[in-house]
């Protein structure tokens, strides 16, 4: 498929049909709002629902044979500080990164790639986001207070929906290794000059092989790179239950990130996954009390993944010269960030417990 068909970019702007500001798509409610005047509306007509989600084929993919209609073109920007690909509109000129508060001034690259097949919604409005996020400060030990009180009267917090692949496989392994069963002897030591038996485990091996499947369902990778995956990672558990099939209305007044990690090298680390949970399987079929794989050998079919936006409240301050950057899962209010320091707090802290440490050792030191 070449770019000339591709589809144009496609714009999630919802103009409000009573005074044509753009309305934007309300958590609680499920409905299109207009903050301008107040409008309400159903966000989707019983008649145009949008079709069932659907797994692609990962070799048909992989080969570049998917059906056009699974490809898209969207206008993005990618932030040179951050590497983040964000999706803007065309009446977007300058603006701000939103991974990482730099400032940027947008142009008119475009960005092919697979579609969105689901997303899961934002169920959490900002200021429950910003709540969540100031609860989860206030409990950080030594952070600086004067970040606290910025973050408290910062700017809006960016409701962003983040890739994700899933992937679906058939497997079955073959392996070979060992079984270990305890078993106990009685021996005799000498202590303190006397005889003394005393009971010892020791473990009898046997060679064992056998076969394991397993049916492997949404196996979730993160498809960005904006931001460290052990924050992103921090999030989970998502409820997958959740996904409805893409619609534009979703994204009307929040963004999305377009995926950096292409789908073959999410299956590499889905297949990393898969591994763990087969090499669990797997001790469990030997059995007995340890166990010791040799071989172990897995076969994948019926492969098959979708591209699904997750929804993600994130906040990024700029304090005293560095950013720190805050993510909220906007499902479950799970609360993730950079791990801010006050110096002075810890210095604080040393002197306080270098102060008490004496007051013992001189209440001790009297009591002798």
């Amino acid at each position: 498929m070449t770019d000339s068909q591709s589809s144009a970019t496609e714009e999630h702007r919802f103009p409000c049909p009573a005074c044509g500001a753009d309305m934007r798509f309300d958590p609680t409610s499920g409905a299109l709002m207009c903050d301008h005047c107040g409008h309400r509306e159903e966000a989707v007509d019983e008649d145009q629902a949008a079709p069932a989600i659907t797994e692609l084929d990962y070799e048909a993919a992989l080969r570049a044979q998917l059906p056009e209609a699974e490809m898209e073109e969207t206008r993005v920007l990618q932030c040179d500080s951050c590497g983040a690909q964000v999706e803007f509109d065309e009446h977007d000129h300058a603006t701000e990164c939103p991974f990482c508060a730099t400032p940027i001034v947008t142009d008119t690259g475009t960005h092919r790639h697979i579609k969105p097949k689901g997303l899961v919604p934002f169920a959490l409005k900002e200021e429950q986001a910003r709540d969540a996020m100031n609860e989860w400060l206030g409990k950080l030990w030594f952070a600086p207070g004067g970040l606290q009180q910025y973050a408290r009267k910062g700017r809006r917090m960016q409701g962003i929906y983040v890739p994700y692949w899933t992937y679906d496989a058939d497997t079955k392994s073959r392996y070979t290794g060992m079984r270990g069963v305890y078993y106990y002897v009685t021996q005799t030591v000498m202590r303190d000059g006397k005889p003394e038996q005393r009971r010892v485990r020791k473990i009898a091996w046997t060679p064992v092989k056998g076969r394991v499947a397993r049916w492997f369902d949404d196996v979730l990778v993160l498809a960005s790179r904006s931001l460290p995956k052990k924050y992103t990672d921090g999030l989970q558990p998502w409820n997958l239950t959740g996904l409805e099939p893409y619609a534009p209305h979703f994204l009307a007044g929040f963004r999305a990130e377009g995926y950096q990690v292409e789908l073959a090298e999410g299956f590499e680390e889905a297949k990393g996954i898969m591994e763990a949970q087969i090499r669990r399987d797997v001790r469990f079929d030997i059995g007995g009390d340890q166990q010791k794989i040799a071989s172990l050998s897995t076969d994948m079919s019926d492969i098959t993944f979708k591209h699904i936006l997750l929804p993600v409240w994130l906040a990024a301050y700029k304090y005293k010269g560095k950013s720190y950057r805050f993510v909220v899962n906007g499902q479950s209010g799970k609360v993730q960030g950079e791990r801010p320091w006050s110096a002075w707090k810890i210095a604080f802290a040393v002197v306080l417990g270098l102060i008490v440490a004496g007051a013992v050792g001189y209440a001790v030191a009297m009591s002798q």
